[in-house]
């Protein structure tokens, strides 16, 4: 493989999917992410690294690391993830850079890159290709789902979740978000799986809890928390979902469709 990155910003559930593919498709990829992650789907999110140091999903390891050691970590076919906010990296070396990835899915146009990239991809709302982005991939299930536009916008944000409203968890009130609870563990109905200082997140039904969000982290009222999932299977808090692959899917054909991407690349 030739000389080439491609830069993922976003460590969440739906980022991590997509650098997991990108990664076994033999591209070369590094993180970065914020201080305090909020990701909920820690399991799968390469985000946890922030806090535990490295973490492993689906036999893929993501590792904490400063920008010195990220040549060593691709060497161990290891995903570096850097605290770069402002993905300050790219000034290092631009040339190295084939591809940005922006998966914050913050759902609001970005601020411009700090130099320029051969290709920046916008994952879901907020991205208008090729005003804000070279390509936007879908977010939203669907027929849509995974495919990659060149000229227009993702579907637009719903503020809503998918599926059952009452499996994602939000934060009943501002304070510190505490919980004892693991993801895997099942809840009946009504039992407590959470708290925001004193008022507490119970069991809307019975079932799974697939994400939660890290314990000791300040939230805001109405903040997402946390996921339960009714369909009670604790394996499948600990695979990638079906929807981060399909996106995933996306960003490798929008990679690949430029032939002097590919050139660099085999």
């Amino acid at each position: 493989m030739k000389r080439g990155l491609t830069l993922i910003r976003g460590g969440g559930d739906l980022a991590s999917g997509v650098a997991l593919r990108l990664h076994r498709a033999g591209l070369q990829v590094v993180i970065t992410e914020i201080a305090q992650p909020l990701a909920v789907r820690r399991t799968v999110a390469f985000a946890e690294a922030v806090y535990s140091g490295q973490v492993n999903i689906e036999g893929v390891t993501g590792r904490l690391a400063q920008a010195a050691e990220i040549p060593e970590l691709l060497r161990g076919d290891e995903v570096p993830l850097l605290i770069d906010p402002d993905a300050k990296i790219l000034n290092i070396d631009s040339k190295q850079w084939l591809a940005v990835v922006d998966a914050r899915l913050t759902k609001r146009p970005p601020m411009p890159l700090p130099t320029r990239v051969p290709l920046h991809i916008g994952l879901g709302p907020g991205f208008r290709a090729p005003a804000d982005a070279d390509a936007v991939v879908e977010t939203q299930r669907g027929h849509a789902l995974g495919r990659v536009i060149w000229d227009g916008s993702a579907s637009s944000d719903t503020s809503q979740p998918e599926g059952d409203l009452r499996r994602v968890l939000r934060a009943p009130a501002e304070g510190v978000f505490k919980s004892r609870a693991s993801i895997g563990q099942h809840f009946e109905l009504g039992e407590i799986i959470a708290a925001v200082d004193d008022q507490v997140i119970a069991a809307p039904f019975a079932g799974v809890l697939r994400g939660l969000l890290k314990p000791g982290i300040a939230a805001s009222k109405g903040m997402k928390v946390g996921d339960l999932d009714p369909r009670d299977d604790p394996s499948l808090c600990f695979l990638v979902s079906d929807k981060a692959l399909a996106v995933g899917g996306g960003v490798l054909e929008a990679i690949l469709s430029k032939p002097e991407i590919r050139a660099r690349l085999w």
